[in-house]
């Protein structure tokens, strides 16, 4: 079977005021439907604008200097604005770091979720309404009718992340990129969170690209991983070759450098 995305020979680059400057060189991998990729490394990687490079959301001194993004084997750099904006949302789903800061404060996420809806399907207004409240039983939040009306102040930090999955899910999309969607959660809500990631991606049978600093995430997440130092890839390989049998001296360093209350026990078990 054929991947949902595949990123062959990616490179980004920069205007700056010292000159342009490629900040992310030919960075390849692939997410197949039912699987998560997970792409790790430290902040300033390159993990986000890889993200960003594939939704055609760089900023104005951004570009892509190389290579191709295959979506359903259809190159997106190919891609006008007006075709872009069909794929995400309704081909590509999209969740954020901050989820408090990613709603509108003065739009009921009712409102919200329609919005999205009204983009992207032919629903009339009373399927609208269904299928958002359809949503936010899915990601498990609780009263979806009476919520509908609330806004985003009213939600925690976890139940505003649900919402925004919710969102980003509304129009059945093959494929979800999160980025960081739960750096700013404290881990019980983490855990929460990843956990319904989990559930929906065999649920809907999408691909995930998960983008983390975190390799205790990458641990509950990931089918396949690629590391990222510098803006380069330094290493790419099942979960399975990246906890048990890392090849790089980098990837090495940084399974090391994770806490463990027991330092005898590997946080990763190969066949757990």
């Amino acid at each position: 079977m054929a991947p949902i995305l595949s990123v062959e020979g990616l490179s980004v680059g920069f205007l700056t005021d010292l000159g342009f400057r490629e900040t992310v060189h030919e960075v390849s991998f692939s997410v197949e439907r039912g699987k998560t990729l997970c792409i790790v490394g430290e902040s300033g990687s390159g993990k986000s604008v890889v993200c960003q490079a594939i939704l055609g959301i760089l900023a104005r001194n951004g570009r892509r200097t190389g290579g191709r993004v295959l979506f359903e084997g259809r190159d997106l750099c190919t891609f006008s604005e007006r075709e872009m904006e069909t794929i995400r949302g309704k081909g590509i789903g999209m969740v954020f770091q901050d989820p408090l800061g990613s709603l509108n404060p003065i739009h009921t996420v009712g409102r919200q979720l329609r919005e999205t809806l009204i983009l992207h399907t032919d629903l009339d207004e009373r399927g609208r309404q269904r299928r958002a409240v359809e949503l936010l039983r899915m990601v498990g939040i609780p009263e979806p009718e009476r919520r509908l009306a609330s806004y985003a102040h009213q939600f925690s930090g976890g139940m505003a992340q649900r919402v925004l999955i919710a969102m980003a899910l509304a129009c059945n999309p093959k494929l979800l990129i999160a980025d960081e969607p739960t750096t700013a959660l404290d881990v019980t809500i983490q855990a929460q969170i990843l956990d319904l990631l989990n559930r929906l991606k065999t649920e809907i049978g999408m691909g995930i690209l998960f983008i983390t600093h975190d390799l205790g995430v990458v641990a509950e997440m990931a089918d396949d991983v690629v590391v990222m130092r510098h803006g380069r890839q330094v290493e790419v390989g099942s979960i399975q070759d990246i906890f048990v049998r890392p090849q790089m001296a980098y990837t090495q360093e940084l399974l090391a450098s994770m806490p463990h209350l027991n330092r005898k026990a590997p946080i990763y078990r190969e066949n757990a």
